[in-house]
């Protein structure tokens, strides 16, 4: 599965009416730490894991996403369980902390 860019116009659709846990990168494209983070966001997509969506908020066209979220900083990764924010993260992670923090969701 690949990445979806998530905007105002499909964010209700394809975050907040998913079932099971959506991952979502908060990130700019003037952003280095979010550059060097997406290709962790890429490859945990490319693994096509059970009730898993990964998508992506650039913060810069969707301001009234990032502070509905109220995300201060970048690269932030929102984790959503059945359309409802459960957890988040602020900065760049490794692939195993957020494949455990996905764990802990389901």
């Amino acid at each position: 599965m690949s990445v979806l860019t998530l905007s105002q116009q499909n964010f209700e659709a394809e975050v907040e009416n998913s079932k099971g846990i959506v991952l979502v990168d908060f990130w700019a494209t003037w952003c280095g730490p979010c550059k060097m983070f997406a290709p962790i966001i890429d490859e945990i997509a490319s693994e096509n894991l059970p009730d898993l969506k990964v998508g992506k908020v650039d913060v810069d066209e969707n301001q009234d996403l990032a502070g509905k979220f109220k995300v201060m900083s970048i690269p932030t990764v929102g984790f959503f369980k059945d359309g409802k924010l459960a957890a988040t993260s602020v900065g760049v992670k490794s692939k195993k902390e957020i494949l455990d923090m996905i764990e802990k969701l389901k």
